[in-house]
């Protein structure tokens, strides 16, 4: 079953175009991976199926509606996107971050309802800060406030998780922390798509890649097909190191 789909679909800013003639459709149950060379278009192509950059030309659909349409509350109930590089150092506890993906579920004022904590308990236990909730997200490592910021995205229990390179500047441990995450979220149905530069990771934890290169999705399909030396010598001019494949590389 399709989710979310892009059709014919030209990406850019304003009228500028960075990627063309787009098709794509995700599924629940999904761990999608974006990866090509900086510049590529992969933060455009997360945001156009986020809702918040609209196609120049074609359509990017949600059960076969406009998803940049959609009401934003309507939206944020169905998709949580997590951008790259957020610098949020609030000197507020980490559970009141985590409370922030509640927002959608709620009245401007109210005050949170028991799904509410129930959710945010869930998501703080599930991402491993449990612990953290009421120290300063300020104090925290950058290790921990990813943590605690991939628990305000579930803590909206949104079917879709969109996620803008989830595991940049961490440390190997807190790569797999995450990642582990990720694929038990989509083993659970949700519908996971990451931009990503850590082909390992790519190649170890996702069932589908999507190369993004040239102005266009160059190719589509598992990490294996997509993954091949032939490719990461064409797109980005390296080589698997002694010549293992990337479903081989490992971050520890």
């Amino acid at each position: 079953m399709t989710l979310l789909s892009l059709k014919q679909a030209t990406l850019g800013h304003g009228q500028c175009p960075v990627l063309q003639a787009v098709d794509a459709a995700f599924s629940p149950g999904e761990f999608v991976a974006l990866v090509g060379p900086n510049g590529a278009g992969k933060s455009t192509l997360l945001t156009a199926l986020a809702g918040l950059n609209a196609p120049i030309a074609g359509a990017a659909a949600l059960d076969g509606r406009s998803v940049a349409a959609l009401p934003p509350a309507v939206r944020s109930r169905r998709i949580a996107f997590m951008p790259a590089g957020e610098q949020a150092v609030w000197p507020v506890p980490a559970r009141t971050v985590a409370a922030l993906g509640r927002l959608p579920h709620r009245k401007p004022l109210d005050r949170l309802s028991l799904n509410d904590e129930a959710a945010i308990e869930i998501a703080l236990e599930t991402t491993g800060v449990a612990h953290l909730a009421h120290r300063r997200f300020d104090t925290l490592s950058s290790g921990e406030r990813a943590r605690v910021l991939l628990a305000r995205a579930l803590a909206t229990q949104a079917g879709i998780l969109l996620l803008d390179e989830p595991t940049a500047s961490l440390d190997p441990r807190h790569q797999l922390a995450i990642m582990d995450v990720l694929a038990a979220q989509a083993a659970n149905g949700k519908l996971v798509v990451i931009a990503a530069h850590a082909l390992d990771l790519v190649a170890r934890y996702c069932s589908r890649v999507l190369l993004v290169e040239g102005g266009r999705v160059d190719i589509d399909g598992t990490p294996a097909e997509v993954l091949s030396e032939a490719n990461l010598e064409r797109v980005f001019a390296i080589t698997a190191p002694g010549g293992a494949k990337p479903t081989d590389w490992s971050p520890i």
